[in-house]
């Protein structure tokens, strides 16, 4: 399995989407896995730009990282672990053991901002927007060491220009590590 690690905007998701679908992978987002949840308490946590509770979001992806090894399957962890606790859990369950490696979309702010503005979501406030970054920016460092002491290279990736680009960045970085 591989982690995409990029703050709101990044690119993650379309990135995830078509490796997915070009290796047979699952694409596993936090953020999709819990709008698909359809609680009302859990999507006004999100359009306000909260975090929903950790343990759900580590139960809920660990347990279906374990269906997708259990099943010989591959997967994308879109945006997960998205904060130290998530980050300490997964290495205390041993879930790195799994994790090839983390790659992180570095995409500077003002294209964040245009990217954000035009897939026009309606958690996508300023004020969410803002708040999400803060806390992407606050615990990414924190997350790589943890992640890197573990035994899982975490990698730094230009996430900018076209869709296609980036995918063949990623690609190499897999293809150099016998991901893919």
């Amino acid at each position: 399995m591989i982690i995409l690690f990029g703050p709101a905007g990044s690119g993650k998701s379309v990135q995830g989407k078509i490796l997915a679908q070009k290796y047979g992978w699952e694409w596993m987002s936090v953020g999709q896995l819990l709008r698909d949840k359809q609680s009302a308490d859990l999507d006004e946590t999100m359009q306000k730009g909260g975090l929903v509770d950790d343990r759900i979001v580590v139960n809920m992806m660990h347990d279906r990282m374990m269906e997708l090894i259990y099943a010989g399957r591959n997967g994308i962890l879109d945006g997960y672990p998205r904060d130290e606790w998530q980050a300490q859990w997964i290495v205390k369950n041993q879930d790195t053991k799994y994790i090839q490696a983390a790659i992180v979309l570095d995409v500077p702010h003002q294209e964040l901002w245009q990217r954000l503005e035009a897939r026009g979501r309606v958690d996508d406030t300023p004020e969410a927007i803002e708040k999400r970054w803060g806390i992407f920016e606050q615990t990414i460092y924190t997350m790589k060491e943890m992640l890197e002491t573990n035994g899982v290279p975490v990698i730094k990736v230009d996430g900018t220009g076209e869709i296609e680009k980036i995918t063949e960045r990623i690609e190499q970085i897999l293809r150099d590590r016998d991901i893919i």
